[in-house]
């Protein structure tokens, strides 16, 4: 050939991934019509998005759901549980999704009186323990006007028990002015029934918690298959 001859041949144009195109479709469709016209796996899909740029996951996604059984069991697995399908990126991902969502519904109860949020608590402390795989017992710190000033996890234990110590209870309560209570532990069962320990030991509580004037609002109970409230079934 000739150095001023132009050649004819072209080069093949590469395919690019059809997930590229499924991944701005989703985008867009997300972005036009909100969550509600995604389904679970479609959700998912785009959390792992980010943390996965060069591959199809939507049979990742499917296989996550089919695993855990619902988009919310997905984000609060536990590391250890989704390190068997996902590398650290995806990992970290879900973790990061599961932390701005326990914000966000906690921020729906500061500046409000707690008990006038009742809806916005129930869905805060179930988000934040009912799929914990130990008991942890959540005590909540209210002012005089039932507003929330502090919400910490006292104790975390085992399966069936986390350690709950009135005194220690109390003396926080003191430490942030606080005139009132709300307690909470999870049941990792997932059937929310107080047991008779859970009943003697908030007897306890509100015992200690009564000699210096500080009100015990009530406990929860939180587990999958609900929220039991201990004055609802008349045991405070």
């Amino acid at each position: 050939m000739k150095r001023d001859q132009v050649s004819d041949c072209t080069l093949p144009a590469l395919d690019a991934p059809h997930y590229q195109g499924h991944r701005e479709r989703l985008r867009a469709r997300f972005l036009d019509s909100g969550a509600a016209a995604l389904s679970d796996y479609e959700l998912l899909e785009l959390v792992l998005f980010a943390a996965i740029p060069r591959r199809d996951v939507k049979p990742l996604a499917k296989t996550l759901l089919a695993k855990f059984g619902s988009f919310a069991e997905v984000v609060a697995a536990s590391r250890e549980r989704l390190s068997e399908h996902l590398g650290d990126g995806a990992i970290a991902q879900l973790k990061i999704i599961e932390a701005a969502a326990l914000r966000l519904s906690r921020t729906m109860l500061m500046g409000k009186p707690a008990l006038s949020s009742w809806n916005a608590l129930l869905d805060y402390c179930a988000a934040a323990m009912a799929r914990a795989p130990k008991e942890e017992f959540r005590v909540l710190f209210l002012d005089r006007k039932n507003f929330l000033i502090g919400d910490e996890v006292m104790n975390r234990g085992t399966v069936d028990h986390a350690p709950v110590y009135p005194r220690e209870i109390v003396k926080r309560a003191l430490e942030l002015s606080a005139s009132a209570l709300i307690l909470v532990h999870n049941h990792p069962s997932g059937d929310p029934t107080p047991s008779r320990a859970d009943i003697e030991m908030t007897c306890e509580v509100v015992e200690a918690a009564r000699a210096l004037r500080i009100a015990v609002h009530d406990h929860l109970v939180i587990g999958r298959g609900g929220t039991a409230s201990f004055k609802t079934l008349g045991l405070l």
